[in-house]
């Protein structure tokens, strides 16, 4: 589980500091745009260890009485039920799910913002339910010739023909529940409806990755470029940086390739571009956080591998083209390691090897590892989770936290009654299991107060894990992969 690499309490400081100042820069009136997750950022948390889920939400609460938020979503990802994998839910619930989170922050939601909206049906009843709990829904729309035709973009018929979304305060954050989702755009259409109402605004990035002063094959940074593999994003120099100013940063090449563009829309909108390059745009202190390089290369390292299983098992399952398997494996060699540098991966094949059925292997905190193999009563992830905690609670290995014959009607039910074909217990029904003996087994109650030390650690299944097991060991908290093949 590694080294603290990051403090967070520098982070908070420093990065609402950063933003007020650029606030005062345009005169008290800021749109800033926020990539990447604003609320349980997983991914910053596991390559910067020590960097909290909910860190830039708690930032945000430092500048609470200067920020109304703006959540943007592109009515083609309502239309679709696009997917946010990490949560495995809906772009629209994932909506609703920030609204109430910023609210019960105490943060203001003051809008909702359905990008390409062109009458969908499908968008039109979410909107329907958006109005229905109180927020305000505003349309923006497809804007032909986006972005090259800028004399047409920045004019009544372009960002004109856009809702003007009512704002209140100094700091406007403008989020989304995912990439592509029209954030970009909606700050520009802002910047352009208050430019011709005479109100003086301005507009700055906030993306965490990748880290503007980190280098360009620094693993944070690789492990960014795996995380959006499926993007095509590509980490870069910011050439616009070196030449106003001959320093080398790093950018991306969607806001390199991008810049030239916002420049003649600055220009057109407010007279004259405020920033010299991707970079200037950026509001982000996380590289002046760090505490421990090497410990966040190695948590990069590990999570470049993590996401090299990810999209074998995707490719298995026909989500990802051969190309973006390639990419990750470029990007592992850039960052000097393969597969075997993922300490569960051997001992989970090798126990499956031995047994001829699944198996997976864990790694506890201090560094010691435990497999769980397929039997008649548990899979293997069921036994993994039990021999764990048996580990971390002092317990015996032979010891039975759940009796088999407690064990016995549960597999009745799921046979007899609900027509399984599998009656081996899943992670969540072994936990439901082991929580019913805690209520008279003190034994079992002391392995339960053991799964909070989960939290973090790496676990490795020898086959593609049914989607109830995988979402329970996420819940936990572990970081999972999985061999690239189904169970035979």
């Amino acid at each position: 589980m590694g080294n603290i690499a990051f403090d967070n309490d520098k982070y908070l400081q420093t990065q609402s500091e950063h933003i007020r100042q650029r606030i005062a820069q345009f005169g008290g009136k800021l749109y800033l745009e926020f990539g990447g997750k604003l609320y349980d950022d997983n991914h910053a948390s596991r390559v910067l260890p020590g960097f909290q889920p909910d860190s830039k939400l708690k930032m945000l609460l430092q500048l609470k009485e200067q920020v109304e938020m703006v959540i943007a979503i592109n009515a083609a990802d309502i239309e679709k039920s696009k997917i946010r994998g990490d949560l495995g839910i809906t772009y629209d619930q994932d909506v609703i799910r920030l609204i109430d989170i910023f609210r019960d922050f105490g943060l203001y939601v003051s809008s909702v913002v359905l990008t390409r909206f062109s009458d969908q049906p499908a968008v039109k009843a979410f909107q329907a339910r958006l109005e229905s709990v109180g927020v305000r829904v505003y349309h923006h729309y497809a804007i032909e010739g986006y972005p090259s035709n800028i004399s047409y973009i920045v004019s009544d018929e372009g960002y004109g023909r856009n809702d003007y979304i009512e704002t209140t305060r100094e700091l406007v954050v403008v989020t989304a529940p995912g990439p592509g989702s029209g954030k970009l755009a909606t700050c520009l259409s802002q910047l352009y409806h208050e430019h011709k109402r005479g109100v003086k605004a301005g507009y700055a990035k906030f993306e965490t990755f990748p880290i503007w002063n980190l280098p360009l094959n620094h693993p944070v940074n690789l492990a960014y470029e795996a995380a959006t593999a499926d993007l095509n994003d590509v980490n870069m120099i910011d050439p616009f940086h070196l030449e106003a100013y001959g320093k080398t940063t790093v950018n991306y090449n969607r806001d390199v390739e991008a810049f030239p563009v916002l420049v003649a829309m600055f220009e057109k909108i407010l007279g004259e571009c405020p920033y010299k390059s991707p970079t200037d745009m950026g509001v982000n202190m996380v590289g002046n956080c760090i505490i421990d390089d090497e410990a966040a290369r190695e948590a990069s390292r590990q999570e470049i591998i993590r996401r090299y299983y990810g999209v074998l098992c995707d490719q298995r399952q026909g989500k990802v083209s051969d190309d973006v398997v390639l990419k990750l494996e470029l990007l592992m060699k850039k960052a000097g390691v393969d597969a075997t540098s993922r300490r569960v991966v051997a001992p989970a094949l090798k126990k499956a090897e031995e047994t001829g059925l699944p198996a997976a292997a864990l790694e506890l905190p201090d560094g010691t590892i435990v497999t769980g193999k397929t039997s008649n009563l548990l899979g293997a992830s069921s036994a993994l989770l039990l021999n764990a905690l048996k580990v971390l609670g002092g317990m015996p290995d032979d010891l039975h936290l759940i009796a088999p014959v407690a064990i016995d009607p549960i597999q009745r039910l799921k046979v007899v009654h609900l027509g399984n074909r599998n009656p081996r217990l899943h992670t969540d029904e072994t936990l439901i299991a082991l929580s019913i003996s805690a209520a008279t087994n003190p034994t079992a109650e002391m392995a339960l107060r053991q799964l909070n030390k989960l939290r973090g650690c790496d676990v490795h299944s020898s086959v593609i894990l049914s989607s109830v097991d995988e979402r329970t060991l996420k819940r936990l908290g572990l970081n999972l992969t999985c061999e690239p093949r189904y169970k035979g």
